[in-house]
């Protein structure tokens, strides 16, 4: 019963190549679910060339990678510069506990942007809700992961606010 006579034991050999070799070959250039990307923080990155953007700034390999994973092709290269005339930083208050990095964005760092907003709201993981010129939130992404220099370098590319502002 414990013994593999030699073609059993092929066969099994074959059977783990491929569950372990195959799943390693297509996740190299597999897309993330929606829920995967918001979990990483990324629902309002959706164009590749904002993952491309993103590259410029933020050398975390890593990070650009997932961006990668949950991206699209743009036609257009010029919507890539799409940008935001204020943003809304959305919190729970109670998690902040769990977020070192956007303490230390709020605390440290927030002066320097005053077309952000700082909004507690009960059990809201963190997100930037990015507003249009109207004051209308047009894009919502969320944060959680991000490093505070992550979160600069997206405000200083994405929000440039107007002289109504």
């Amino acid at each position: 019963m414990g013994v593999l006579n030699s073609s059993n034991g092929y066969a099994y050999l074959m059977v783990i190549m491929v569950l372990v070799v195959l799943p390693s070959d297509t996740t190299a250039k597999e897309q993330l679910t929606t829920r995967e990307c918001e979990d990483l923080g990324f629902t309002g990155l959706a164009l590749c060339s904002d993952c491309n953007s993103l590259a410029e700034y933020v050398k975390d390999q890593e990070l650009v990678a997932e961006c990668l994973k949950c991206c699209t092709e743009d036609s257009n290269d010029s919507s890539s510069k799409i940008t935001y005339s204020g943003a809304i930083l959305e919190v729970c208050m109670r998690k902040l506990v769990f977020y070192p990095e956007i303490v230390g964005f709020i605390e440290e760092e927030k002066d320097r942007f005053p077309f952000v907003k700082v909004q507690y709201i009960f059990n809201s993981p963190p997100k930037l809700n990015m507003l249009d010129d109207a004051g209308q939130q047009k894009e919502t992404i969320r944060i959680d992961n991000w490093k505070r220099e992550h979160i600069l370098q997206f405000l200083q590319e994405k929000v440039k606010p107007t002289s109504a502002s």
